[in-house]
This record gives structure tokens, sequence and C-alpha cells, in this order.
């Protein structure tokens, strides 16, 4: 294993002993199963413990791992047919956000989610899945395309944010982002919501208003990055890791506040160790709430989404 993060390194070094003493046992023709044993034991426990102790930033880096799957690797994973659809019928079609309709064991669904690339040269494509108005805006015509027939819609969110660039506002950025959460709001079939990465700021709230809102137990949610609280209030990115504590921006954090409806659990080391065990159970929790929400009629699901947001949050009245 490839050290990506400081805090994975006691396992990195138990997975190297590892290796030696395999290396050691094919060339002296030792057994050395009993060695082997104590040392597995020991990683699987020494796994266990980090990951289930991550702080609020080591869970921000697991959400920025560069093999984290994206929405298109959940896509081919989970769906039967894909058909991406493109343009937002006015300035052009934005790469940081795909969608179409998709068939996941045999629903018919629009699919719609961020994607950032995996390479340099496909990140740059993407726009490092910050979308400019035109994706906001694409994915809001293909909501409504999915409500004219009748279709669920499912979000795959992960996001640094709405790209902040001055022809991104300009062309009306934040317009685009209102008008989503307002048109999600009151859409009149069933949309489900679920963090896969980053959960940053208005980006990611631009597709994050559905019936049901998860997020993977690796991801975070918030309405700014720990490096950009930190920037802000203490002029430097030194303090991003108290900054991500104070944010409380974890999936527990979240969930104890009633922002979100469930953690979706990762496989152990986080979904890029197993992409195709989170995307089975991204799956299964998709259609498990498909099919309680496609039985519900349109204005009872509208106004159950519109309570569920409005009861977020505290007012105190003097």
């Amino acid at each position: 294993m490839e050290t990506t993060f400081d805090f994975e390194k006691p396992i990195a070094d138990l997975q190297m002993q590892i290796e030696k003493v395999n290396q050691v046992a094919e060339k002296t023709k030792v057994d050395m199963s009993a060695t082997l044993g104590e040392l597995e034991e020991r990683l699987e426990k020494t796994k266990l413990q980090i990951y289930s102790n991550l702080t609020g930033w080591q869970k921000v880096q697991m959400s920025r791992h560069a093999d984290r799957p994206q929405t298109l690797d959940y896509v081919n994973l989970m769906c039967d047919e894909f058909i991406e659809l493109h343009g937002d019928r006015n300035v052009k079609d934005d790469k940081a956000i795909v969608g179409g309709f998709a068939t996941i064991a045999g629903q018919s669904v629009m699919v719609i989610g961020h994607q950032k690339g995996k390479n340099t040269k496909e990140r740059q494509f993407r726009n490092f899945g910050m979308a400019n108005p035109e994706g906001y805006r694409k994915a809001l015509r293909l909501m409504k395309l999915a409500e004219k027939f009748n279709k669920p819609v499912v979000t795959l969110i992960d996001t640094m944010g709405a790209y902040p660039g001055i022809e991104a506002e300009e062309r009306g950025q934040g317009e685009a982002i209102a008008r989503n959460l307002m048109e999600m709001a009151v859409l009149k079939v069933p949309i489900i919501c679920i963090i896969i990465g980053e959960g940053a700021s208005g980006g990611a709230l631009g597709i994050g208003v559905g019936d049901r809102v998860y997020m993977l137990e690796h991801t975070w949610y918030s309405v700014i990055s720990p490096e950009s609280c930190s920037s802000i209030l203490w002029r430097s990115w030194d303090y991003k890791e108290r900054a991500a504590e104070a944010l409380k921006l974890t999936a527990g954090d979240m969930s104890k506040n009633g922002l979100i409806d469930g953690i979706i659990k990762e496989p152990l080391g986080g979904a890029h160790h197993n992409p195709n065990e989170i995307a089975e159970s991204v799956k299964q929790q998709i259609l498990t709430d498909l099919a309680i929400l496609q039985k519900k009629p349109s204005s009872q699901l509208v106004t159950e989404r519109i309570d569920k947001f409005s009861k977020m949050g505290v007012v105190v009245e003097s």
C-alpha cells in the first residue's frame, strides 16, 4: 500500500512487514504462517482502530483521495444502461456536471452528479468538478425532463464548490443555484441525494435538495471548506484541522444535527478500497428508498420535502 496520508503510516508499516515476511518465506522455504497470521491480525485491528476514529480533517482528506469513485464510476457500477444528456440549451455543456437517463435494477431514473476527473487532463476538462451556472441549469433541465416523464431523480454530490470565477458570476452563478433550490423543493418526482465525496457550499446544495439525503461514511458537507474557514478566521491555512472540527462537517455530525437522513457505510479503508462494494451499498439504498417514495402522491412528496428543509436549524424568538 502506498501511504497517502500521515495517519495511515502504521497500516503501511505493517503491510511492509507482511511483504518482507512473505519474501523471506518464499526465499528460504520456511513456514512463516504463524508470523504472517499474527501480523495480519494486527493489521486488521490497526485498520479498524484508525478508520473508526478519524478526525474531521482526516475525513476531509479521505473524501479527496485520488482513487475515490466518482459519479461516472457509480453509474458504470450501478446502472444497467445510461444515456448521457448534454447542454443547458442556453450557453454550453458544462463538463463538471454529468447526467442522463439510466436504469438501476430495471428502474428508470435520472442520474445527475459532479465529475472531478481522474488525471490532470481530465480534471482540467471537468474543471475539477466545479460547475459554472450552465452546469446547474443543465441539471435543472434534466430534472424537469425527469418530472415530465415521471422518473425519479438521483443526484451524486462531489465538489469543492461552484466555480468562483468572474465569468461565472457574470452569467448568474448565484441565481442558477438559488433557482435549483426552489425548483427541487417543488419537483413532483422523488429525489434522492447522496454525498459521495466533498459537499462544499452552494456548489453541493445546487443539486442537494431531496426527499432523502445521505452521506457516505468518509465524506463532508459544509458551507465552507476547512482551509477557507481557517484563512478567514486566522488569516492562514495552518488551522484547517481546528476549523474542520469546529465546522461539524462529518457524516456523524450532520446526522446528529438532523441535516441528513442517514450514513452509508464504506468498506474498511474507504470507498476507493472496494468500489464495487460501495456502489452496491449505494444502489441498494436507492432501490430501498424508491420503493417507498414512488408510492407517495406528488403532492405529499412536495409537502414533506418542504417541511423537511423548513425544520432545519434553530430559530429563537425573543
